[in-house]
């Protein structure tokens, strides 16, 4: 990356000050846009495997597991990962700062992907805790770093910022199917898991060579927790995980134990935190009359991005399952494993994302609201769905349809995640309290679980319909009207942002 590094002027009293700039952004761009990028390749690559793994036959040395219930244990697995954002976001807040607890995150991320590359199904289960906790401590901090590198607030580069480091993180995503999803159904799934595991060795050693460009601000504790507080956080930890032992040891010892009875809690456990945060926050007697403000106005915003996600993020599940059973893997004589459509997004994404990106440059101040561009996103993610059913519909009897289905249905996605998913990192930062700058990140994160959560109590109510016509109706339908209502009534919602637009 240091080729794309130009001369830039840069302000004295800035202390990100060095000389250089990334694309005319802050240097430190550069080593959290390498980090993420290292620590998507690690966790895409994981996922282009994961539905596929849990539902191979033992023969060939997957699960065997049926088709709906892996697409609810990806959802389910998915939302734990945005869900853990939440207390990353209060670690970082409370006990060491965004800093190092990216740095904490990214090795406890590098050590669940080599228990993946253990061939032993209980080390593979612990391996997914242990990348759904380390996600949970890097995700929300690493984006608030990126938000620190703009100390003002209004400056008109901070959504082209979070839009460059989006392109990061897609860069990661998209060479991961193409290289673990190849070399795990191709060769050896284990190996294509520890492949993912030397791809977040690369990206932690990345961060801590150049953490020394990143803001100083990145470092402090906002609001550091006394020695009495975490004595009492220790103890209250500790009562929980005896009753969770204890449950799910009785539920074990009688012979009742399903997975079922780990997704259905987790399911409703996603839906009920956000509420829960969301009171917690807005009931806070510290916040300014404008902070409860924007936390409304946000909480809108949350709900949107909640229904995008819902079927957005099935593309691991849901559409992974359709391209392995109804869709054609040939393309011009050219055969490829099914977890290359996965690359599919990302690959939009670089192409279109730096056009946007100058895109809301250009338009200065005739650049729609950030809940206009939230409209755009639902009613593109609603049409994606519309397309999915028709898609269906020609799979009918067996057929397997042109891989062109699934290619325009990612096209269509692509450009509503483009709408709302940089916008919305962007407008977190903005929209958060000083006092909850990271944990309303960690909130922002949580509308992923939210939407993965009723994905996942869908495929669990309904199971192998998941995959019908009207499935796939209702939830585009549903989407492209949230849309709309979002874009007739925005102008109440801009009141709440007080001065961010």
């Amino acid at each position: 990356m240091a080729s794309s590094l130009t001369k830039g002027p840069a302000p004295r009293d800035n202390p990100l000050a060095g000389g250089k700039t990334f694309f005319g952004h802050p240097r430190g761009l550069a080593t959290l846009f390498m980090t993420e990028t290292w620590e998507r390749f690690s966790y895409y690559g994981m996922r282009a495997l994961l539905v596929l793994y849990l539902t191979a036959s033992v023969s060939d040395g997957g699960l065997g597991i049926k088709a709906a219930t892996a697409a609810a244990i990806y959802s389910v697995y998915t939302a734990t990962v945005y869900l853990l954002a939440m207390p990353g976001g209060w670690v970082a807040d409370r006990l060491f700062g965004p800093r190092r607890t990216v740095a904490i995150g990214g090795t406890i991320i590098m050590i669940g992907h080599f228990l993946l590359a253990v061939p032993v199904k209980t080390s593979f289960f612990l391996g997914l805790v242990f990348i759904a906790i380390g996600s949970g401590l890097l995700k929300s901090n690493i984006s608030t770093m990126v938000g620190h590198l703009y100390p003002d607030r209004t400056d008109p580069r901070r959504d082209a910022g979070f839009t460059l480091f989006y392109i990061g993180i897609n860069l990661g995503a998209f060479f991961a199917p193409l290289v673990i999803g190849t070399v795990g159904q191709k060769v050896n799934w284990h190996l294509g898991f520890a492949l993912a595991g030397v791809g977040m060795a690369l990206g932690l050693g990345q961060f801590l060579i150049g953490t020394r460009h990143l803001s100083d601000r990145s470092s402090i504790v906002p609001t550091p927790l006394a020695a009495a507080e975490r004595l009492a956080l220790v103890r209250k930890a500790l009562i929980w995980l005896a009753l969770a032992v204890a449950f799910y040891g009785v539920v074990t010892f009688t012979g009742s134990f399903t997975i079922n009875w780990v997704l259905w809690p987790l399911s409703l456990i996603g839906l009920a935190l956000p509420v829960y945060y969301f009171a917690r926050i807005r009931r806070d007697k510290e916040l300014t009359a404008d902070e409860k403000s924007k936390m409304t106005g946000f909480i809108w915003f949350f709900i949107a991005a909640a229904l995008f996600w819902l079927i957005y993020d099935q593309s691991g599940s849901t559409l992974t399952v359709f391209a392995s059973d109804h869709t054609s893997s040939t393309l011009f004589g050219f055969n490829f494993p099914e977890s290359w459509f996965q690359s599919l997004n990302p690959l939009f994404i670089m192409a279109l994302a730096p056009v946007v990106a100058l895109l809301w440059v250009k338009l200065g101040r005739r650049n729609p609201s950030t809940a206009a561009k939230f409209s755009y996103g639902l009613v593109s993610i609603g049409v994606s769905f519309g397309v999915m059913m028709l898609a269906q519909a020609a799979a009918s009897g067996g057929t397997k349809v042109s891989p062109m289905w699934l290619t325009m249905v990612y096209l269509i996605q692509t450009v509503g995640e483009l709408c709302l998913s940089p916008v919305g990192l962007s407008v977190s930062t903005r929209l958060a309290p000083v006092k909850y700058s990271g944990q309303v990140m960690g909130l922002w994160f949580l509308a992923v679980t939210a939407g993965d959560c009723v994905a996942a109590i869908i495929q669990l109510v309904i199971g192998n319909a998941f995959l019908s016509e009207t499935a796939f109706a209702a939830q585009g339908a549903l989407a492209a009207l949230a849309g709309l209502a979002f874009l007739a009534y925005r102008r109440k919602v801009v009141g709440l942002m007080g001065d961010v637009h």
